[in-house]
């Protein structure tokens, strides 16, 4: 008896099916379950403004700023932007793919390579980075918020903790609004995008009026020789690939509302490179011109903005507010709420998964992170880039080259079922994650392999595809041809 239909390489589940698993299995909620037809919505207009709202972030202006700090010039630089976001563009529509043919959120996907109990290890891996995140962004608003009370409250600075007074009040305004769910800031957001456009051309103007001209913004040369050029070119450029390794994870939770395979692939490819390269030559300018103008790369947009005037820092501090807070729940909220809900759909809220986001992100110590640059792309972006960097092959491993595209949608939402593996946990899965880790830590203690480690993303995805696909490719829970045609009904669009 079929139980989902592939309708134009969209599938999702009979009427019947849905009846039956609301009801009986504690694996179902309404954030969970997977889409209707009617629920595949989004063109590829809307993944490109999804991409081009998340890239325009003050993450992004700080990674390729700090490149500049490195000792890069400006081509460099932007290079290697590009560079590795059209590598981790590739995992990223791998990932999309099952999103959009099955309707399912990333907990739920995870499920399908881990097991329904396995699927919390991936999906907790997720939530903790993006809590991280989530508190780099606060702290961003957090120091905005200061600079902006520092020039309108007199004696404002001689606060004991002003700035940690400042952060807690910016982190709990994120997480008031995130308990409400994207959706409650969602005209925000398409204010949010073009206004920090705006303030960065701005900003850009009054570098280039400062120094006269791109030429001697720009001019400025490499301070890094050929030979060590590739020691920082080779960790910066995974350090631009595990910037967005999170979302080659948790894809699914965005194009499971896809119109078409063909639609987010499209805006996908046609937004997130492009737009990573133009903010980020937008950063690497002005930083540029900081050097200049004060003797150093002023890396973090805060720190410059408080070298302006009162009115300036005023409406400079609101961007950063308004960016920050947009991006935090736009972006880093949905995946660890969705993961916590997951641990316990039947108890746990998109509401409480957001407070518990935030507690978690204040254990991240986001200060630390931002307090240099080494921190921010050598500790942040390297560790938990090896970290994510098995996760990724195994999801694609799993879904292409195990699958080849083929599940029980059914059974992902089925208690001792088809992904059940053992006792919920499929232990292979297991095995090629630790692999996939022990790859990158030979290179942290092993002396002449530390490559390993600074590329343990890369590394870590090659070794958890391989292991997983060697372990999984004659599993049982694998469908036949002939399981798939019984349990999908196809239909064809007149």
């Amino acid at each position: 008896m079929a139980t989902q239909i592939n309708q134009d390489g969209i599938v999702t589940l009979t009427d019947a099916a849905i009846g039956q698993l609301a009801q009986n299995t504690s694996l179902w909620n309404e954030d969970l379950r997977p889409c209707t037809r009617n629920e595949h919505s989004w063109s590829g207009k809307r993944f490109a403004s999804l991409w081009v709202g998340m890239s325009i972030c003050l993450p992004t202006y700080s990674l390729a700023s700090g490149m500049i700090a490195l000792g890069m010039n400006w081509w460099e630089a932007v290079l290697t932007i590009l560079i590795g976001s059209l590598v981790v563009l590739i995992p990223i529509l791998l990932v999309s793919h099952a999103g959009t043919k099955f309707g399912i959120p990333y907990p739920v996907f995870a499920r399908l390579w881990f097991g329904s109990r396995g699927a919390h290890i991936p999906a907790l891996a997720r939530a903790v980075i993006a809590a991280g995140w989530f508190g780099i962004n606060s702290w961003f608003g957090g120091q905005a918020l200061d600079a902006i009370l520092g020039r309108i409250i007199g004696g404002w600075d001689t606060v004991g903790f002003h700035l940690g007074i400042s952060f807690l009040l910016f982190w709990a305004i994120n997480v008031l609004i995130a308990m409400r769910g994207p959706q409650a800031i969602g005209k925000l957001a398409s204010v949010a995008a073009p206004t920090l456009v705006v303030a960065a051309v701005a900003l850009l103007i009054w570098a280039v009026t400062r120094v006269d001209g791109f030429g001697h913004m720009l001019s400025i040369g490499s301070t890094v020789k050929e030979f060590h050029f590739w020691g920082a070119f080779y960790p910066s450029v995974i350090g631009v690939i595990a910037f967005w390794a999170t979302m080659a994870l948790n894809i699914p939770d965005y194009t499971r509302y896809a119109l078409t395979q063909r639609g987010q692939t499209t805006g996908q490819l046609l937004s997130m490179p492009v737009t990573m390269a133009l903010f980020s030559f937008i950063g690497i300018s002005v930083t540029s011109a900081t050097v200049l103008l004060y003797g150093q790369a002023i890396w973090d947009p805060v720190m410059l903005i408080v070298k302006f005037p009162t009115f300036a820092v005023v409406i400079g501090g609101l961007i950063v507010i308004l960016s920050s807070v947009t991006i935090n729940v736009g972006a880093n909220v949905m995946a660890p709420a969705r993961a916590f809900e997951n641990l316990w759909p039947r108890r746990i809220t998109f509401a409480l998964g957001a407070v518990i986001t935030g507690l978690l992100s204040l254990g991240m110590q986001p200060w630390y992170v931002l307090s240099a640059f080494s921190n921010y792309i050598f500790v942040w972006l390297g560790t938990y880039g090896a970290l994510l960097g098995p996760f990724d092959g195994i999801a694609i491993a799993d879904y292409w080259l195990v699958r080849s595209k083929r599940l029980d949608l059914a059974q992902l939402y089925t208690e001792n079922g088809r992904y059940d593996y053992s006792r919920g946990i499929n232990l292979r899965a297991v095995y090629a994650l630790i692999l996939g880790w022990a790859i990158s830590l030979v290179g942290l203690f092993v002396p002449g392999l530390f490559f390993l480690w600074s590329g343990g993303w890369l590394f870590g995805l090659i070794g958890g595809l391989f292991a997983y696909w060697m372990l999984m490719k004659h599993d049982p829970t694998v469908l036949t041809d002939a399981e798939y045609e019984q349990i999908t009904e196809e239909v064809q669009i007149e």
